[in-house]
């Protein structure tokens, strides 16, 4: 950790002479003092449909003829075509009130079918549980399993998120999937395959934060010291993450989630990471980002870079769905993780109402996928065309059309990764969601 860096925005903080309604931080951090419940039961339901042509991995690959997995609807991977309960959580918040409401907690729990409850071998999963204590000013102290201070995407809100999925850069460098391996070696009987739930953008540990505002302006900090082992289990090898996060933000209005301003932020994530299996030791993790965010009236516009360095999420063998054989039935598709090389993303964002209950928007993002190895380089570029329906404030219906498009920049358009790429389809996805 940068100890500058932790000094400089511990300082900023104690100038703090209070806080606007919102940020995310605040809101899934803090409760209003004096005014909060006791125990306030929310939740929300996004049941989805998802759809892919379903094209099979070329002939003339390891895996030719078989499902190809991005082509399959997560987290099955068993059907080009599904319905699901994406999410269903349900959860508590509240403070000590009338006890102390300098002292507040938040409790939420996932039922729905995803890489939470998939991969964790669970019907329902905790996703968050945490207690924050206000008694220090301009250092709030938040204690348990929350969401990480890093990537906009995965920060805010999921029930105001603007798409059905992530973008390719952070479902794949912040989206982590914890393997005992790397999957390098290609395994004869049983695959490399996920040791349990994904991260889901979240850690256990301690986290030190605060907003305060300068006029029309609200600045935010947080430093956080985690198990960097994702969520439901404790520290696997005495290792742990620190986090810092900084953003700016020109407030125009409004309150909540969906509060009016033009935020400016950045972040950093750093851990190491332990293998048991193949590729056995310790590897370095790291992550960076910097981001804008803007919403006023019919607008709405965000914009986020991100880099890489170290376990690196890089599919399956062949593309084929982990687990599949081989069509000469000798060797078994693994998740692989790149163990020393780097990525690097970007995303562009935009939406406008066209009418005051439909949004249309657009996104552009892209992943260069493990820059330092030739032959392992892969470019991922996605335009994903949307609309959002709004019954209400809580409730509302997201339709996404993504234009998906893969390159293997060290080989030829005739060789295998390339022919591999050149296979991945557009998907389709439909989501309601309701809020209560």
């Amino acid at each position: 950790m940068n100890i500058k860096k932790i000094a400089l925005l511990t300082g900023l903080s104690l100038i703090s002479t209070g806080t606007y309604a919102a940020n995310w931080l605040s809101l899934q951090g803090t409760e209003k003092p004096g005014s909060s419940a006791r125990a306030k039961v929310w939740g929300f339901i996004q049941p989805e449909y998802q759809k892919t042509d379903g094209t099979k991995l070329p002939a003339g690959t390891p895996f030719g003829g078989q499902n190809m997995s991005p082509n399959m609807i997560k987290p099955d991977n068993t059907s080009n075509e599904s319905f699901n309960i994406r999410r269903a959580r349900v959860g508590v918040r509240g403070t000590g009130f009338p006890l102390d409401d300098n002292v507040n907690y938040f409790f939420l729990a996932e039922f729905g079918h995803n890489g939470i409850t998939k991969l964790g071998k669970t019907g329902v999963s905790l996703t968050d549980a945490s207690i924050t204590l206000n008694h220090i000013s301009g250092a709030r102290i938040r204690v348990g399993q929350f969401k990480t201070p890093t990537s906009e995407e995965g920060l805010q809100a999921i029930h105001v998120f603007n798409y059905v999925n992530f973008t390719s850069m952070t479902d794949q460098m912040m989206l982590e999937r914890f393997t005992d391996g790397d999957g390098i070696a290609a395994p004869t009987t049983n695959a490399n395959g996920p040791n349990g739930s994904v991260g889901a953008f979240r850690d256990q540990g301690i986290q030190v934060f605060d907003t305060f505002k300068v006029n029309d302006w609200e600045h935010s900090y947080a430093v956080m010291y985690g198990n960097g082992n994702g969520i439901n289990r404790s520290d696997s090898d005495n290792n742990k993450d620190t986090y810092l996060y900084w953003s700016s933000e020109l407030v125009y209005g409004g309150k909540g989630a969906r509060r009016e301003g033009l935020k400016m932020f950045a972040w950093n994530q750093d851990g190491t990471r332990t293998l048991t299996t193949s590729g056995a030791g310790e590897y370095d993790r790291t992550r960076n980002g910097l981001g804008i965010t803007f919403l006023k009236g019919k607008y709405r516009a965000a914009a986020e870079y991100m880099t890489a360095d170290g376990m690196i999420f890089n599919g399956s063998d062949g593309g084929a769905v982990p687990g599949s054989r081989n069509n000469a039935d000798t060797t078994t598709a693994t998740l692989n993780v790149l163990t020393d090389d780097k990525s690097d993303g970007y995303y562009l964002d935009f939406g406008y109402k066209v009418l005051p209950k439909l949004e249309l928007d657009i996104r552009y993002d892209v992943l260069n996928r493990a820059t330092e190895t030739v032959n392992g380089e892969r470019v991922f570029d996605t335009v994903t065309l949307g609309a959002q329906y709004f019954f209400n404030k809580k409730t509302r219906v997201t339709f996404n059309y993504e234009i998906r498009n893969q390159d293997a920049p060290g080989f030829t358009d005739t060789q295998g990764p390339n022919l591999i790429a050149d296979n991945l389809d557009d998907r389709l996805s439909l989501q309601l969601l309701a809020i209560f």
